[in-house]
C-alpha cells in the first residue's frame, strides 16, 4: 500500500503501506509480461504470491481455486482463511509444495520463479504496475481460467473504467488541477505520476506534485514537498496528526487548510492494489478530493 522499483524496504509506515506496494509492483524490471510453462487444462489449484493477482483470480470468478496466498492478501474476505505462503520476497517453499498447486502466480522479476520451475511447478509471471498492466493481467488470467474466447476480463475492465469515470465526475470544477501529494512511506516515499496511483489521480483531474521522471515511487526530500506546496495530502492516518511538526510543513496549504486525507488500514489495503479494485480506490480518492 500506494502502493518502489527494486527497493527492499522499510520500517514503520512502509511496513504497512510501502511494503504492500512492493508486493504489488516492486522488484519490477519489465511490466505486463506473462509467461507460463506448458499446460493445456485450466488450473484447479492456484497459489498466488501477489495480492492483486489473487484479487484478480477472484474477480474473474475463481476464488475457490486459490489454495494459497501471500501474507498481504486480505480481500475478498473469503481469502482470509486461505493458507498463507509467506510473501513475494520470502515465500515459504515447503508450504507451497505441500499445497500441490498446478499454477503459481508470481511477479515477473521475483527470484523465486526459477526455483519454483526447477521444482517442477507451473508458473505464471505478471507485473501489474500501471493501469495498462492491470488490463493485460486480467486478460491473461481470463484466457487461462475461462478459455480463449472468454469476455470476463473485458467486462471487468469496462466496470473498472465506469467506476473511475463516475469517481472523476464527482470532482467539482473548482477542485480540478489541485496540487496533490500522495505519501506511501516514511522517508518520505511518494507515488509519482508514472505509478498506478499517479495514473488514478490524473484520471480524477488533479496535479500530482511528483513528476514522472522521478519514477513510480521515488524517495524525495521533505523540502521538495514544502516547495511544491500541495493543496491535498494523502497519508497513513498514523502520521497525519504530526504533519505540522515536520520542518516547514505547517505552512503547506493542505496542512493549513486541513485538506489531509488520513488513510485507514483498510484504505491502505485498497489504494495499494494495482488490480480489480482500482475503481473503488478512485472513489476513495474522490472522497478526499471532493471536500470543500
Amino acid at each position: 500500500m500506494l502502493f518502489s522499483q527494486s527497493v527492499i524496504v522499510l520500517l514503520h509506515f512502509v511496513a504497512i503501506f510501502f511494503i504492500v506496494i512492493q508486493s504489488e509492483a516492486a522488484h519490477a524490471q519489465a511490466a505486463g509480461t506473462a509467461t507460463q510453462s506448458a499446460s493445456s487444462a485450466p488450473p484447479k489449484r492456484i497459489v498466488s504470491l501477489l495480492p492483486s493477482l489473487a484479487e484478480s483470480v477472484c474477480a474473474l470468478g475463481h476464488c475457490d481455486k486459490l489454495v494459497g496466498v501471500d501474507r498481504y492478501t486480505h480481500w475478498p474476505a473469503q481469502l482470509k482463511t486461505v493458507p498463507k505462503m509467506g510473501g513475494g520476497l520470502d515465500p515459504d517453499i515447503e508450504r507451497i509444495l505441500a499445497a500441490k498447486p498446478d499454477l503459481v502466480l508470481v511477479a515477473d522479476s521475483a527470484r523465486i520463479q526459477s526455483r519454483l520451475r526447477g521444482l517442477g511447478l507451473n508458473v505464471l509471471t505478471l507485473e501489474p504496475k500501471t493501469h495498462a498492466d492491470v488490463h493485460n493481467s486480467l486478460q491473461a488470467l481470463d484466457k487461462l481460467l475461462n478459455g480463449p474466447d472468454s469476455q470476463q476480463a473485458a467486462k471487468l475492465w469496462l466496470s473498472i473504467q465506469t467506476q473511475m469515470d463516475a469517481a472523476s465526475a464527482r470532482i467539482a470544477p473548482v477542485h480540478i488541477g489541485r496540487r496533490v501529494y500522495f505519501e506511501v512511506g516514511s522517508g518520505p516515499w511518494a507515488a509519482g505520476q508514472s505509478s498506478f496511483i499517479g495514473e488514478s489521480l490524473a484520471r480524477l483531474g488533479v496535479a500530482n506534485i511528483i513528476p514522472a521522471n522521478l519514477g513510480a515511487f521515488p524517495q524525495i526530500s521533505p523540502e521538495f514537498v514544502v516547495l511544491a506546496n500541495p493543496q491535498v495530502i494523502f497519508i497513513n492516518d498514523k502520521f497525519a496528526a504530526d504533519l505540522a511538526k515536520r520542518p516547514g510543513w505547517k505552512g503547506i496549504a493542505a496542512v493549513q487548510e486541513r485538506r489531509v486525507c488520513a488513510l485507514s488500514a483498510h484504505d491502505v489495503d485498497l489504494l495499494s492494489r494495482a488490480g480489480p479494485r482500482m475503481g473503488d480506490a478512485a472513489h476513495r480518492m474522490a472522497d478526499c478530493l471532493a471536500r470543500p
